[in-house]
């Protein structure tokens, strides 16, 4: 299973040293069941990789951290900080400017996370695909009435004459 963005702000809580029970809270699980989360996520396969490849670097996470902790973000830096945290691509995410294009580069990213790769897809479904039944009862009827082809179907209108003649 990949790494998810509520286990990538769990191990994130985790690498800024918090108790598994408070890195559970701020990732987004019930207080209730944190500590059970917590004790859970530990052990994780993709948390505990996570943390070992992030725990080599913690002078430039460090730097970061008071970097955040020095101004809040902005709106659009919350933003586009969660986008991150969820599995996209910085540079990606900035050069779309048509949604449609956005989501179909999310849907065919193979390092975006496989759920969000799913709902990408789903969303664009409409576009490529319509429903058969779009057309209202009226318009099926008609289809049927000339699909008819005998002296019941609709006919065709009377031609007009051009000129009077």
């Amino acid at each position: 299973m990949a790494l998810t963005g509520k286990k990538r702000l769990f191990a994130e809580a985790v690498l800024a040293r918090k108790s598994n029970k408070d890195a559970a809270i701020a990732a987004g699980y019930s207080p209730a069941t944190a500590s059970q989360a917590g004790s859970r996520l530990v052990k994780d396969k993709d948390v505990v990789t996570y943390l070992a490849q992030h725990r080599k670097k913690p002078a430039a996470k460090e730097k970061a951290a008071t970097k955040e902790r020095a101004a809040p973000p902005t709106e659009k830096e919350a933003v586009t900080q969660a986008a991150v945290a969820a599995g996209f691509a910085l540079e990606a995410i900035l050069t779309f400017k048509d949604p449609k294009d956005f989501l179909l580069a999310a849907m065919n990213d193979q390092m975006t996370e496989p759920k969000l790769r799913v709902t990408a897809a789903q969303t664009l479904m409409p576009f490529f695909h319509p429903k058969l039944g779009e057309g209202g009862k009226k318009d099926a009827k008609t289809e049927a009435a000339k699909k008819a082809a005998s002296k019941f179907g609709v006919p065709k209108p009377p031609l007009k004459l051009v000129n009077g003649k």
